[in-house]
């Protein structure tokens, strides 16, 4: 689709009138017209405004005139998995994975290639050819280039390394010593919870990035224990295969 085909589409699917999309935006009505006609596109502070009120990037809303990918871990970039700004804007050139509310969330390159061997490692890729391939390609991206310019001074793995100890710390019977976390995007682990009454509850928020980890039960067995945590708490669960019969061991405020 073009800029004029997407605008109305997303226009129409907020439930938008030209004057109400006009209002949000800080134009006028006929400016709106006469994007949805074709006769003009929005200018780049309108696009902007225009890409945080409905969740897209600009990319999309020019009709993806390219295919981006995260300039930390080459994954390509869709309007879904885009990392977001301190200020809850899109940010075009990261995944959630990587950037998360204006924080990068690797330093350290070799942690980012073991994490990426689980989605690349198939019967056509072996791990060594995996790993061939992102030691070549990930110094090509922005983040690693750029590095020493971008990087937080290890701020953010200071805070990552006083996560760890304080969940070590639980000594949770069954659940073995962490040593790393990860960072977790809430739509893939917000597991619904039963709790005492039979109420269930889900603790995260779908769009936001948190860290954790998976870990095998020392008890054995096929249940697992999972891990999140960020700023404000920290919650621990087990679960079966595929997060299976979800139950929660501990939330705590931090």
């Amino acid at each position: 689709m073009n800029t004029q085909d997407v605008i109305y589409t997303l226009r129409t699917q907020k439930g938008l009138s030209q004057d109400e999309l006009a209002e949000k935006v800080f134009v006028t009505r006929q400016a709106v017209s006469r994007w949805e006609t074709g006769e003009t596109v929005p200018g780049t502070e309108t696009l902007k405004l225009l890409s945080n009120l409905f969740k897209v990037s600009i990319n999309t809303l020019l009709g993806s005139p390219q295919q981006r990918i995260c300039q930390c871990c080459g994954m390509p970039l869709e309007d879904e998995i885009l990392g977001r700004n301190r200020d809850g804007s899109i940010n075009e050139d990261y995944c959630q994975w990587c950037y998360a509310d204006g924080t990068y969330t690797y330093s350290n390159m070799d942690d980012l290639i073991d994490i990426s061997m689980g989605h690349m490692v198939n019967e056509d890729m072996s791990e060594e050819q995996a790993r061939s391939y992102l030691r070549k390609m990930l110094p090509k991206l922005d983040y690693w280039k750029k590095y020493e310019e971008l990087s937080d001074g290890g701020q953010f793995e200071a805070f990552k390394k006083q996560l760890i100890t304080e969940i070590n710390d639980l000594h949770i019977d069954g659940m073995p010593r962490i040593e790393k976390l990860n960072a977790l995007v809430g739509k893939y682990v917000n597991l619904e919870y039963r709790l005492p009454g039979g109420i269930r509850v889900k603790f995260l928020d779908d769009q936001t990035t948190y860290l954790g980890t998976q870990l095998e039960s020392e008890f054995g067995g096929e249940r697992c224990f999972g891990v999140l945590a960020n700023m404000d708490f920290i919650l621990v669960c087990t679960y079966g295969k595929d997060g299976a019969d979800p139950e929660l061991v501990l939330y705590r405020k931090r």
